[in-house]
């Protein structure tokens, strides 16, 4: 099955998909080991994702998947290679209840979509979702539920529409 892509050829976020459920207070240490940070390739940081929270997930998170998590999910070091490696995963986009504000500047500046969401905890490990970032929703197909988010404001949108600061800068200064 080919995963739908948007403009940047990353996963599309509408497309309905897996969630891979996480709890609170996910710092970037559990999103990307620091001993594995001596690399800033995305591809490379993928395959370490969560690997000690959720050894698994390397393996088996496809692309389209989404994060789904608690409060202050992002939490910790200012480094980019947390969001940086779940783009290398393919990762549709991260769905929180709060986030660490530098993890989630970072994951626009990156492309990764990121909404502020008080309804995920209703979110189940697997259940199918998507994003709508125009409209600020989370639905929930497993369960036939959608949930209100903070919708990203236009300029956010942009940037990761444009696959984050690097390219929409580039873009405008054609």
């Amino acid at each position: 099955m080919t995963t739908p892509s948007d403009a940047t050829g990353r996963p599309d976020p509408s497309a309905p998909a897996r969630a891979w459920v996480f709890g609170d207070n996910i710092d970037t240490d559990q999103i990307t080991p620091s001993r594995f940070i001596v690399s800033s390739d995305p591809d490379e940081l993928a395959t370490h994702a969560f690997e000690d929270l959720r050894p698994e997930f390397s393996e088996s998170v496809e692309p389209g998947d989404f994060v789904v998590a608690g409060e202050n999910f992002g939490s910790g070091s200012s480094r980019e290679h947390s969001p940086l490696a779940l783009v290398g995963a393919g990762v549709s986009g991260v769905v929180a209840q709060s986030f660490a504000r530098i993890f989630f500047r970072n994951a626009i500046n990156l492309g990764l979509p990121v909404l502020i969401c008080p309804g995920a905890d209703a979110i189940d490990d697997g259940d199918e979702i998507h994003m709508n970032l125009d409209a600020g929703t989370v639905v929930n197909h497993t369960k036939d539920e959608q949930y209100d988010a903070e919708a990203l404001p236009q300029f956010l949108q942009s940037l990761v529409e444009q696959g984050g600061l690097k390219a929409y800068t580039k873009a405008r200064l054609d």
